[in-house]
Parts: C-alpha cells; structure tokens; sequence
C-alpha cells in the first residue's frame, strides 16, 4: 500500500513539475516576443530600458524551466531507482513519508503533518489517491529535511523559525 501511495504521489509531483515547464516556457516566450516587439520599435532611451528588462524576462523564465526540467529529471532518476521501504527502526532518509506531531513551544499549540522526503520539489503540497489526505514535499536541504533525515519513530527534534520555536516528533515513517 505504502508504495503505491508514493508511486501516486510522485505522479502527481510529476504533474505539477510538468506544469512549471510549460508555464515557465509560454512566459519565456511572451518575454521574448515582447522584446522583439519593443526593440523593433524602440525610439528613446526608455524604450531601450523596457527592451532590456523584457530581455532579461525572457532569461530568468527560461532559467526557471531549465530548473523546472532538471527538477523532473532527478524525480524520474530516483523513482526509477526504486521507492525504499521504512519502517519504525529505519532512520528517515529520502523517499520516506513522515508524518509529525509539530507542537510550538511557546503556546502548546500542536497539529499532525505529513511529509514526503524527496530529492526534489521542496514545498510542493500533494493530494492523496482519491483525495485521501494532503502531504507536502520537503527535501533533504530544507531545515525540517534536514533536521529530520536520520531520526526514527519517536525520535523528537527541534527548530526556529521566524522566532517561533516548534518540537517535531516523528509518529509514523513509511
């Protein structure tokens, strides 16, 4: 069960990787055509400036699905790898879906999360198969990535972030 849920969670991470290729290279293209456009036209020096920066537009969006390509490549390489199995003993490592309690210091406040440990798509949040709950991705360079990777069942860490201190307990590792 646990490695189709994962298998149905990277198909989805796929499709949204998918979707910032696509919209990063429409918006790449637009850039492109509107600094054609302007330069074609240009006839003072601030329609030189908008050129320029409709130019650098163009490159930051085909950056952005370069990014967005490399991102899905790394996906399909560590899928292809085969989805490792955990369980309470093993120590969290990419490819594990943890669930936390996060319980905030100062206040006591404390809510379940789910997260799916994995090379790529840091923030990415996931529906499961049949709209059976919500996880999000984190990657081993994130804070709670990081912190997490190594830690087991029951196995309790801590983080700050924006001056808010939060106690991570791992409840379940698959």
């Amino acid at each position: 069960m646990s490695t189709e849920r994962k298998k149905h969670f990277i198909e989805e991470l796929k499709k949204i990787l998918s979707e910032r290729i696509s919209s990063a290279r429409e918006s790449e293209v637009s850039a492109a055509t509107l600094t054609e456009d302007v330069r074609s036209e240009a006839r003072n020096r601030e329609d030189a400036k908008a050129g320029l920066e409709s130019g650098r537009m163009a490159i930051a969006h085909g950056q952005r699905r370069e990014q967005a390509k490399q991102e899905a490549d790394a996906l399909l390489a560590f899928a292809r790898k085969g989805l490792p199995a955990f369980n309470r003993k093993t120590p969290i490592a990419v490819g594990a879906m943890v669930d936390v309690q996060v319980e905030e210091v100062e206040t006591g406040e404390t809510q379940e999360r789910s997260f799916f440990l994995l090379p790529v798509g840091a923030g990415a949040d996931l529906e499961g198969p049949g709209g059976d709950g919500f996880l999000s991705v984190i990657t081993p360079e994130s804070p709670v990535g990081r912190a997490l990777v190594g830690t087991r069942v029951g196995d309790s860490i801590e983080t700050a972030f924006g001056g808010v201190e939060r106690e991570w307990t791992v409840t379940f590792v698959s």
